[in-house]
């Protein structure tokens, strides 16, 4: 029986990454089917639609066996994406000029609370605060790193957070930045919000060369002329005449500079910002840290404003290719399965080299002219029309 082509396309992409070196021909098969049904617009993430979405020719107990129990090695898969990932970035940024980002945040995969009397809970879940719901939720936190310039930006690597393990987020983040080990020849930024910059973060990433770019709480610790005081009391000291007017995309905003210690820190940029159009109150204050002292104020605002990108990714990662749709309930089927995503995501952005909803689009189209034209060519050698029907599981 004749190959779907677009299924072709995505066997190509593995070839690139390097896998038939690793993995066996039945392994990726399942890989491409798995590709194939993520990046389907109307597919759930459930294993019954992965199974009928992606035209496999097996029963939906073979992809469950594949996620629980096949011996394949989801960390070399994992590996070698992400070898391709940096060398394309590294590649663009040093073409293009433009420093290299790493942002780093957090988002919840939320299920159902399973009832006292469940025999089969998911593993790994638990309560969790989310930022977006203001309440506790129940599910998997997890803690994701992006590698991206300005013009392109791809998913890179991802730890599940477990309140019982007694690690923090901040180390997850740490272990997930000293894997991008050696020199770079582009300066490097780790992005993050006002709940990662803790010390032993800076730390971490001075040590490793990168510069850090945060969000602080207003109550963070500034010391003006020596003088300990949180930067929400300061800014009160602070002046309209006092700031400059900085623009960024289509903001403006009031902008004063402190250079100097803060805690942790003997000698680095904050700026205390208002958006133009509001007051210059302590509700409306937001203080950006830099490392990065060569910096000017727009450059500080406009690199840090590229954080964004990571939270356009969790948006579309679960909208569009069902980070948080699994049913499997093994913890390592769940982690295959984000790693499955991560795959299905770098190859859609390597597709249209564009972003996620543009290589979406993309396949979408191009599986809609591949499912045609396996139909047209099956007909021209005669194939019985209810062996079609079949194998495209609409018998």
């Amino acid at each position: 029986m004749n190959r779907l082509a677009h299924h072709q396309g995505i066997h190509k992409f593995f070839m690139t990454l390097g896998l038939a070196l690793y993995f066996s021909k039945p392994v990726i098969k399942h890989l491409v089917h798995l590709v194939d049904a993520l990046t389907t617009k109307g597919c759930s993430g459930t294993l019954t639609d992965v199974r009928y979405w992606s035209f496999h020719p097996n029963h939906r107990t073979t992809l469950s066996h594949f996620f629980t129990k096949s011996p394949w090695n989801e960390e070399k898969l994992l590996e070698k994406l992400q070898e391709w990932v940096l060398r394309q970035i590294e590649r663009l940024a040093k073409r293009t000029n433009q420093p290299l980002f790493l942002s780093i945040d957090d988002t919840i995969c939320q299920k159902t609370k399973p009832s006292s009397r469940a025999t089969h809970a998911i593993q790994g879940c638990d309560w969790h605060f989310s930022h977006s719901d203001h309440q506790l939720v129940w599910g998997h936190s997890l803690v994701w790193l992006m590698v991206h310039t300005f013009t392109q930006a791809f998913p890179f690597a991802f730890r599940l957070y477990d309140k019982t393990s007694g690690r923090s987020k901040i180390d997850l983040a740490i272990e997930m930045l000293s894997s991008l080990k050696g020199k770079r020849a582009q300066p490097v930024y780790v992005l993050v919000d006002s709940w990662y910059p803790s010390q032993a973060l800076i730390e971490a990433c001075l040590k490793q060369g990168f510069h850090v770019i945060a969000m602080l709480k207003t109550n963070r610790i500034l010391y003006p002329k020596g003088i300990a005081i949180q930067a929400k009391e300061f800014a009160r000291y602070i002046e309209p005449n006092d700031t400059r007017l900085v623009t960024v995309g289509n903001e403006r905003y009031r902008v004063y500079r402190y250079e100097g210690a803060l805690n942790g820190l003997d000698d680095a940029v904050v700026l205390l910002a208002w958006k133009a159009d509001q007051p210059m109150t302590p509700d409306h204050l937001h203080v950006i840290l830099s490392t990065d002292r060569e910096l000017s104020d727009e450059d500080i605002l406009r690199y840090y404003a590229q954080r964004w990108t990571i939270e356009c990714f969790f948006r579309q990662a679960k909208d569009q290719l069902k980070l948080d749709g699994y049913r499997v309930r093994h913890v390592r089927a769940v982690k295959r399965y984000w790693v499955v995503v991560l795959l299905a995501c770098v190859y859609s952005i390597a597709e249209s080299q564009q972003d996620i909803s543009s290589g979406l689009e993309l396949l979408r189209s191009r599986k809609g002219h591949s499912v045609v034209e396996f139909i047209y060519d099956a007909a021209k050698q005669d194939i019985p029309i209810d062996v079609i029907k079949k194998q495209l599981h609409v018998a």
